[in-house]
């Protein structure tokens, strides 16, 4: 069978998709160091491919990656090579395990529950689930009442989290990223330990439980060999991004490498705060004997060459890396544009200016993105952009599951699925006019005595002062059959929205949203899990996104912005404080993952790329100080040595045309205007 799909791939490409590649045959490990805009995807799917193509069994490849969207796209592109390869389209949905580390540790866990000791039926809260139980164990362990203010709820679930993945002790974990908590370690184990209990309890697992009870159950030998066995071949991108519970999970399933294939980039290695380790990516070719293959994707088919130049030069101080250089064929006399502006409302000014001509020059505005390191950081631009009339959107903010309204029905039919949730349960209970927590705790309550919770519910008389709940307890106790539940939970709570939300006309879009998604799912538990575990980014209305605009201006946070490219790219603040952030300088670890930072904002841009300096901070509530400014200096990741690399610009704004001095003010004695008052 001939290797055509292959021939769009340039040498490393095609060094990475083929190498062990032979029927009947599993290849030793591989490492694929894929730059930025290296073409990494079109290689990890022309790998999968060409083991399709030469008789490897689609159901025994186990393909990860870290979005459901990337998931699908890949999926999809492999069906596509196979396709013209071999002219059938036999393929389609044949690769049945692909997803992310959530979503597959999540359908073992179901698979293997009776084996392992779970409920086949448990849910899976979200983050905001999972503090609100926090929340309720630490009130009824009684460390809300403390004298000394102890951690809040999402305080206790981020250290919790911390543990979890980076596979640290608490005492550590309080050390290094939370040492205001640290006098309260005990009371924290203790917490732990009861919210633990309470999910058990409750058949709920968390975000963190999908990857920690898989990641434990590896630790049994014969187990581990049995899972590892299912597949042949194992292949996971992004693996910068791992942290220390995945790279468990893998080295368990292929102890001996064979047939494992990890693809990323070191240099993007940007989710520590998530407890990503970038020493996975690091150690992974020692961790076979013999070492893993390395092959090294360097040609970028995105930026400039004066771009990558730039870029090259601020990763390249980094001391311990993957060494490569980026390059491209894309010639241009236009060096990164770095621009010393006096204060950030100019440098709002200056950026909008730019963004606007470059739009009379042709360029759309979402061809065009401005970046940032905290959310925090673009406040004065959004003033600007809105002051000029200028539409925007801005990413790293609102998730469509963290808005009320899609909560409120996500709680309903959590709830109708799995009664013993009592984080669901409270929230769904008091949406019903009348009812408040005490009412919605003691029905819980009175539920969980009963032998069959949902009968219990119907038995129950309506709570005093409630308005409308049989409406309610036909929800969650009528035909569980899928979709037609979703649509009369939407139903019922379209009825709810005037008296819950203000603009219910933009939340309705949202929930009628919600309900399209939902008819892509055979059943309500498939729903529930892909959606909490891999969520849609935003809301139409409550994320900024214009509704009557057809193009827009990008805003994003740097993390928000991996994987994104456009053709000019504005940076704010690149300044020491801002990039690398002023809590980020604590440990080497930390500036390095703010450099890499920097390089991943810098290699989003393909045609232009402007970085802002400004010199001059306005901080206000100050609580010593009061109002201050803040004197910055630029960024340490750009030393006095890379200069020649950028076009320095100096710029500050011009007056106003026609703008004439203002008179002096007449002078008005008010303290006597006050005083005539009551005279």
């Amino acid at each position: 069978m001939g290797t055509a799909y292959l021939d769009r791939l340039n040498d490393r490409q095609r060094a990475a998709a083929t190498f062990g590649v032979a029927p009947g045959q599993v290849a030793p490990p591989l490492l694929v160091i894929a730059g930025a805009g290296s073409g990494k995807t079109a290689t990890l799917a022309n790998r999968v491919a060409h083991l399709l193509v030469n008789g490897a069994d689609p159901r025994r490849i186990l393909l990860m990656t870290f979005s459901r969207r990337a998931a699908g796209d890949l999926s999809r592109r492999v069906e596509r090579l196979v396709a013209a390869a071999t002219g059938r389209e036999a393929l389609a949905g044949a690769l049945e395990w692909t997803g992310t580390f959530h979503a597959i540790g999540a359908r073992l866990l179901r698979d293997h529950a009776p084996a392992i000791g779970l409920d086949p039926e448990f849910t899976i809260h979200d983050r905001e689930d999972s503090a609100d139980l926090m929340n309720l164990v630490r009130h009824e362990l009684g460390l809300s009442k403390s004298e000394s203010r102890f951690p809040a709820k999402g305080t206790c679930l981020a250290i919790y989290s911390r543990c979890v993945n980076a596979g640290d002790p608490i005492a550590e974990v309080l050390r290094g990223h939370f040492p205001w908590c640290a006098a309260w370690e005990a009371e924290l184990k203790r917490l732990f330990a009861a919210y633990v209990a309470a999910k058990q309890a409750q058949n709920v697992l968390d975000y963190d439980d999908l990857l920690l009870a898989w990641a434990q159950v590896m630790e049994d030998a014969d187990f581990a060999a049995h899972l590892g066995a299912q597949w042949d071949h194992v292949l996971i991108d992004e693996y910068q991004d791992t942290n220390r519970l995945q790279a468990r999970i893998l080295m368990a399933l292929k102890p001996d490498g064979r047939g494992l294939t990890v693809v990323g980039d070191d240099a993007q290695s940007i989710y520590g705060f998530r407890a990503a380790e970038v020493r996975n990516i690091l150690d992974f070719p020692a961790a076979f004997a013999p070492r893993a293959e390395v092959v090294t994707l360097d040609r970028n088919y995105r930026s400039t060459q004066p771009i990558l130049a730039a870029a090259n030069a601020v990763i390249g101080q980094a001391p311990e890396r993957f060494t490569k250089d980026l390059w491209s064929d894309r010639a241009s006399a236009r060096k990164p544009r770095l621009v010393t502006i006096a204060t950030e409302a100019d440098q709002a000014r200056y950026v909008v200016d730019r963004v606007l001509e470059n739009r009379e020059g042709g360029q759309r505005l979402m061809d065009q993105a401005v970046l940032f390191r905290t959310a925090s950081h673009s406040g004065q631009l959004e003033v600007e952009l809105t002051r000029r009339n200028v539409p925007f959107v801005k990413f790293g903010g609102l998730k469509f599951l963290d808005s009320a309204h899609v909560k409120d029905v996500m709680a309903l039919l959590r709830f109708a699925q799995n009664p013993r949730d009592r984080v669901a349960g409270f929230r769904a209970l008091q949406l019903v006019e009348g009812v408040g927590p005490v009412a919605a705790r003691r029905v819980i309550e009175a539920m969980a005595a009963g032998p069959v919770p949902l009968a219990a519910l119907r038995e129950l008389p309506a709570p005093p002062r409630s308005t409308g709940w049989a409406a309610l307890v036909a929800v969650l106790t009528g035909d569980p059959a899928w979709p037609g539940a979703m649509a009369r939970a939407r139903d019922w709570y379209d009825a709810q929205m005037d008296r819950l939300h203000d603009e219910p006309e933009f939340r309705r879009a949202d929930l009628l949203q919600l309900e399209q998604i939902a008819g892509g799912y055979p059943t309500l538990e498939g729903f529930l899990t892909e959606l909490t575990l891999d969520p849609p980014d935003a809301t139409s209305g409550q994320a900024g996104v214009p509704l009557k605009d057809d193009d827009y201006l990008i805003l994003s946070t740097i993390h928000s912005a991996k994987g994104q490219e456009w053709r000019s790219v504005f940076v704010l603040n690149a300044v020491d404080g801002c990039i690398p952030s002023d809590l980020g300088t604590g440990a080497s670890a930390e500036i390095e993952e703010e450099r890499r930072l920097l390089y991943v904002a810098m290699t989003r841009a393909r045609d232009a790329l402007t970085l802002g300096v400004p010199l001059k901070f306005y901080v206000t509530q100050q609580t010593r100080r009061g109002d201050r400014h803040l004197y910055a200096s630029r960024t340490r990741f750009i030393p006095k040595s890379m200069l020649d690399l950028f076009e320095p610009e100096y710029w500050q704004p011009a007056p106003h045309p026609g703008a004439a001095a203002a008179p002096a003010p007449p002078k008005i004695d008010v303290a006597a205007r006050m005083r005539g008052m009551w005279a």
